[in-house]
């Protein structure tokens, strides 16, 4: 199979797992969050939020925003960028839609409560553990949902602002506008809105952050054998894994001994272990887990980097003498 038809099947499927993540999105929102009238962050919020005070389509808002968006943003990030969410926000709008008209309604019109009366907080939850797994899945899938995503991006290509700092900033004015709303009732009630609005944000971000980084996680192994070479080949060429070797001495025996270091995404941990197992089922394993592992074949270095170098000393240091 050549290289274009890898990177063909790649991007399937990826448009595949960001297809099931839009599902998963719009069937969270519509069924648990927009029959209690529950505000989120992002472009979704704004058109929930017009949505609860003038009843115009949610769908439509939330195109709406993001075609201008797309459209401005798009001679900052360019079109390469915006492929997969120009697809990613056209979907979802579709399919809110779709959900919409699937959705029960009683006497008066409006969309049926699932859990029933008075279950608003337990609708947020449900509601929100699914929309945070689906962007989760989306994103882990090179995608992304549009809206403040877009802002957000923009203004890091051009400022020293991370995108989750930018992204809090303006949920936070989203929610909060809630409070400006006439038609959400009196004070008090929109200070509910406010405040389920804020567990939104919270339990999306905990569900996001949690399949990120399960996804990414990486754990070290030290694999201490007298079959090392044997071990070390079939990580290498069964896994097309990176091997290295450390010289290690015993302090009881006193004999010289080879180490293995291996750095491994968690999900090939169980691969790693049946290779050692069958090769030398004595062998003495170590396995941890590890914060972040970056460089090739794991996560990319995300820090700006000043494009200056720093200067060069123009006098040579001096060395240090130790005092007799």
């Amino acid at each position: 199979m050549t290289i274009n038809h890898k990177m063909i099947l790649k991007e399937v499927e990826d448009y595949v797992f960001i297809t099931l993540g839009l599902l998963l999105y719009a069937f969270g929102f519509t069924v648990f969050l927009m029959p209690y009238e529950i505000v989120t962050g992002g472009v979704a919020g704004i058109s929930a939020i017009i949505f609860y005070s003038t009843r115009f389509p949610i769908e439509y808002t939330y195109f709406g925003i993001n075609v201008l968006l797309g459209l401005v943003a798009l001679r900052i990030l360019g079109l390469k960028f915006l492929t997969k969410t120009i697809y990613a926000f056209t979907m979802l709008s579709l399919l809110l839609g779709l959900f919409q008209q699937l959705m029960p309604v009683d006497g008066d019109g409006n969309m049926v409560k699932i859990l029933g009366e008075g279950q608003n907080f337990m609708s947020l939850i449900l509601g929100c553990v699914m929309t945070g797994s689906a962007l989760g899945i989306v994103f882990l899938n090179n995608g992304s949902t549009g809206g403040t995503d877009i802002i957000a991006a923009s203004v890091n290509k051009y400022y020293d602002v991370s995108l989750g700092t930018v992204l809090t900033f303006v949920d936070l004015i989203i929610i909060g506008s809630c409070l400006l709303i006439p038609q959400f009732g009196d004070m008090i009630e929109r200070a509910h809105k406010v405040v389920f609005g804020l567990c939104t944000m919270v339990i999306e971000n905990f569900m996001l952050d949690f399949l990120m980084n399960r996804q990414r996680q990486s754990v070290q192994f030290l694999i201490f054998s007298s079959r090392w070479q044997e071990i070390a080949n079939a990580i290498g060429t069964q896994m097309d894994h990176g091997v290295t070797i450390l010289d290690g001495h015993g302090w009881y025996t006193g004999k010289e001994r080879k180490v293995l270091c291996i750095l491994a995404k968690k999900r090939e941990s169980l691969t790693i272990f049946r290779l050692i197992k069958m090769i030398d089922p004595n062998a003495f394993v170590s396995q941890s887990s590890v914060i972040g592992v970056y460089g090739e074949g794991f996560d990319e270095m995300k820090v700006n980097v000043k494009s200056s170098a720093p200067p060069a000393p123009t006098e040579p240091i001096p060395p240090i003498i130790p005092k007799e």
